[in-house]
């Protein structure tokens, strides 16, 4: 076994003892929650899970950095280290307090601003979804591929909003131009998870500003299902295109380029 593939099978056994935790912590209902900064919801489930991830990744490599939505998010883009481990203990908090099954735990690891492992596991959903540079994209351990739609007809794409309710108004000439052009809309509320159903032909594309710990396991995960993954903004100088959490857009390669002009001229 190679030193990536070993590295992915042990984010896919974290990752899958923190959907335990979940998956527990909802059964017993046993969580509080408040808001962190006046307007994202937080539960201290999010940092037991978060906690427990550290522990793991510390047994096994305890040089090297962790990134996460948890423990120093502040350092999100200035991390400059060779090795980083980057995670989001529950992404769609909002829907696990709710109830709803779009909830993920991500886990992504970067080597020199370079994403090499990235897994999503969505434990109310029973799907691991799991990647290794140049090594394929995989659900529960069987081979994913993006979708192969050519028109922006037949394209469904993913997308979300942010917390902040002033910043969303900027956001509906895209969502107008994409509702009139493309299939349909959806809005499930874990970035991670939307990054996933396009890199499995679920979403022929996603378009969307998020965190870090985000996108960073998903990104890979759909680059390596065969998804076209970019940018529709300048990436600020020294900090790596896989870290970059700014109008990403990830879409099947057969429409990458129609939707890319779609939602630019849609500005």
């Amino acid at each position: 076994m190679s030193a990536l593939q070993e590295r992915l099978t042990l984010a896919i056994s974290i990752a899958e003892e923190a959907g335990t935790l979940i998956r527990e912590a909802r059964v017993n209902q046993s969580f509080s929650q408040h808001l962190k900064a006046d307007e994202e919801l937080v539960t201290d489930v999010d940092v037991a899970v978060d906690s427990l991830i550290k522990e793991r990744l510390n047994e096994h490599f305890p040089e090297e950095a962790l990134l996460s939505e948890e423990l120093s998010p502040e350092h999100a883009l200035h991390t400059q280290t060779a090795a980083l481990w980057v995670v989001d203990p529950i992404d769609g908090t909002v829907n696990f307090a709710q109830g709803l099954r779009h909830v993920a735990v991500s886990i992504g690891w970067m080597e020199n601003g370079v994403t090499k492992v990235g897994v999503v596991h969505a434990p109310f959903l029973q799907e691991t979804f799991s990647a290794a540079k140049e090594l394929g994209a995989y659900c529960n351990q069987q081979p994913i591929s993006a979708a192969h739609v050519s028109s922006l007809a037949e394209t469904l794409v993913g997308t979300g909003f942010p917390y902040q309710r002033e910043a969303r108004q900027a956001l509906m000439p895209r969502l107008s131009a994409v509702l009139a052009n493309c299939r349909d809309v959806r809005r499930n509320g874990a970035a991670a998870l939307d990054l996933c159903d396009v890199a499995c032909g679920r979403l022929g594309a996603y378009y969307e500003t998020v965190s870090p710990w985000d996108f960073v396991a998903g990104w890979l995960i759909a680059r390596e299902a065969g998804a076209r993954v970019g940018h529709l903004g300048e990436i600020p100088e020294g900090v790596p295109a896989d870290l970059y959490p700014n109008e990403l857009l990830v879409a099947a390669p057969g429409i990458y380029g129609a939707m890319e002009q779609l939602l630019l001229d849609a500005r």
